[in-house]
């Protein structure tokens, strides 16, 4: 297995991925819609996306947004997206994308990341207590949506 940044090559089996991964979050399938995003992703550099590579094909991604931080006067990273193929799972592909982007923090010199998951998501929970990660049960998460 080969974690390593994704490129253009990438696109046409990274975006099945993606879209594989917005109807696990109960979103409508649209591969076409998936790969336009994930091309101007790529293209203007607005997102880092670490992917697996075995057997000479894609199985597994992450996907980073920069943030920054105003009290460390650093740049944080945004994990928003992390998948594994259902035939890959159980093969230690998430945890290696989570140490790759541990390495890519020190890269950046950044000062860490963050994730959210959905409570329900004891699979998640498990592997980001393993690689490390604590939970903040400190400060409230507040959102708003255009559409709700």
């Amino acid at each position: 297995m080969l974690v390593r940044k994704a490129q253009i090559e990438d696109l046409e089996s990274l975006a099945k991925l993606f879209d594989a991964y917005r109807v696990f979050y109960r979103k409508e399938s649209d591969l076409e819609a998936a790969s336009a995003f994930l091309l101007e992703r790529i293209e203007t550099n607005s997102s880092v996306i670490f992917v697996v590579e075995e057997n000479e094909e894609l199985s597994a991604f992450t996907q980073l947004y920069p943030l920054f931080s105003s009290t460390q006067m650093k740049r944080l990273w945004l994990l928003n997206d992390l998948f594994v193929d259902k035939k890959s799972r159980g093969k230690g592909q998430s945890k290696l994308l989570m140490e790759r982007v541990k390495t890519f923090c020190f890269e950046s010199d950044a000062a860490g990341f963050y994730l959210e998951t959905e409570k329900s998501n004891s699979v998640g929970t498990s592997l980001y207590k393993r690689v490390g990660m604590d939970l903040d049960e400190t400060h409230h998460f507040f959102h708003w949506t255009v559409n709700k």
